[in-house]
């Protein structure tokens, strides 16, 4: 069966699933998502969790210092031991350094919500760096905030510039959730043209009333490392000005592409 380029994909080595790790993510996820703490019984019912094996987990993440428990409250929520991962991921990548001037005078200049991003994995992708606007516009975006990989503008640039399996994207696809869902073929039509183009623009499918431009950035070995992302209201991102921010956008992404590489 044929990628999206038309290459048959290499198989990939067999994972092994292991339950317990497998929860303790689910529980950590769940935490930051929410925000707010939450009690045992209310974790393991989102979670579908018997209530002593979510009640082991959670003790030991609590023993690793990843997650707090109230004494009063008996609530549960993340604790600064994830703080101390997530830096160490952070630091350990250059794009966030590198990044951060770009969306600083993106957002300042076109009034844009700019945010970097890491394509994690064919899974997820992750806010490296972030850059708000002072509009009165605010995406529910964060730094570590992850998102499914084909989704919105960046989504379109994964499935363009990346090796997958055609039915593993339509099954993708169909999971995802959209404010004005695309139909798949109209979608595959805007693959095939960031190909052409280099960039991609989501107006209003992934968020009702927002635009979403995005333009890929390439590691040392020319593979799709990360985005370069600006997003704002439809009606203050028409399409001219869309346009011209995506290329403001690709003179950047080719400037970080070549630093990264050098760092390489």
């Amino acid at each position: 069966m044929s990628d999206v380029h038309g290459v048959a994909p290499k198989a990939g080595p067999r994972i092994r699933e292991v339950p317990a790790v497998t929860r303790a993510f689910a529980i950590l996820r769940l935490l930051g998502r929410e925000g707010d703490p939450m009690t045992l019984k209310t974790i393991s019912e989102e979670l579908g969790m018997v209530t002593s094996t979510c009640l082991h987990i959670l003790r030991a993440l609590v023993s690793e210092g990843l997650v707090k428990v109230d004494v009063g409250s008996k609530r549960y929520s993340l604790d600064v031991g994830m703080l101390t991962l997530a830096r160490s991921v952070i630091e350990s990548s250059p794009f966030p350094a590198l990044a951060q001037p770009v969306l600083d005078r993106l957002s300042k200049e076109a009034n844009v919500t700019a945010i970097g991003v890491e394509i994690a994995s064919q899974d997820h992708m992750v806010v490296l760096a972030l850059s708000r606007s002072h509009a009165p516009f605010r995406l529910h975006v964060d730094v570590g905030s992850r998102f499914p990989a084909l989704i919105s503008a960046t989504g379109r640039l994964v499935a363009a510039y990346t090796s997958m399996d055609e039915a593993d994207v339509e099954r993708r696809f169909k999971a995802l959730r959209w404010d004005q869902p695309p139909d798949i073929d109209a979608w595959r039509k805007d693959v095939a043209s960031v190909r052409k183009k280099g960039y991609s623009i989501d107006r209003g499918n992934y968020i009702d009333g927002v635009t979403v431009v995005a333009v890929p950035v390439f590691n040392g070995q020319g593979r799709l490392s990360h985005s370069l992302v600006a997003a704002a209201l439809s009606n203050q991102l028409v399409a001219a000005k869309a346009q011209a921010l995506a290329k403001d956008l690709q003179n950047e992404a080719e400037t970080l592409s070549a630093l990264l590489a050098g760092r390489a």
